[in-house]
């Protein structure tokens, strides 16, 4: 029974002590990995609507009443260039096959698509995970934002090819892009 308590002891000692370090090294990475985050979005954002010099972040009660319509979206920021509004960046996370697909959307004033970028998402690799590639999400640059379908054997004004083998994940980038397009109307409404 002694050995058994020496044993349970030791044990006790290890956890805490391997509990202690993770929690530390929680602590300690935690302002990096935001910064890496920041930037990471703040790169995409920068590619989605390139000519913008400045993103400035949708107040807090205009996104809450957005949201409320249009739960998808993320977040919602105004991109402007010399002082003057040129379009919107908003990111989705509809759902795919392997789970949310985090789709961020750049949106001129123009009512034009400007770019899209897919970020963290958990789609096969191989196939649904081609949807990060730039022969995928470049077919909406230039579009009319305006409702965008996913066609099986072509692109059109108003679809993009579907990756063979992977609708499911063509059709979630397609459905956050369009998310991205029905906040936007509401924003410009």
């Amino acid at each position: 029974m002694k050995e058994i308590m020496k044993l349970g002891a030791k044990l006790l000692l290890i956890c805490l002590v391997s509990a202690s370090l993770l929690a530390v090294t929680n602590e300690m990475t935690k302002g990096p990995i935001q910064a890496q985050r920041d930037a990471a979005s703040q790169a995409a954002r920068q590619e989605v609507l390139a000519s913008a010099d400045e993103f400035v972040q949708l107040d807090e009660a205009a996104f809450t009443a957005l949201q409320g319509e249009h739960p998808a979206v993320l977040e919602v920021f105004v991109g402007k260039a010399g002082g003057a509004d040129i379009g919107y960046v908003i990111k989705t996370a509809p759902v795919g096959f392997g789970g949310p697909v985090e789709v961020i959307t750049g949106v001129g004033v123009d009512g034009k698509l400007t770019g899209v970028r897919v970020g963290s998402h958990t789609e096969t690799p191989g196939l649904g995970g081609i949807v990060t590639e730039e022969s995928f999400y470049g077919q909406y640059g230039g579009m009319v934002a305006d409702m965008v379908t996913v066609s099986k054997t072509e692109k059109t004004d108003t679809a993009i090819k579907a990756i063979a083998g992977a609708t499911i994940s063509s059709q979630a980038v397609t459905d956050g892009v369009n998310d991205s397009i029905d906040a936007f109307k509401a924003l410009t409404n």
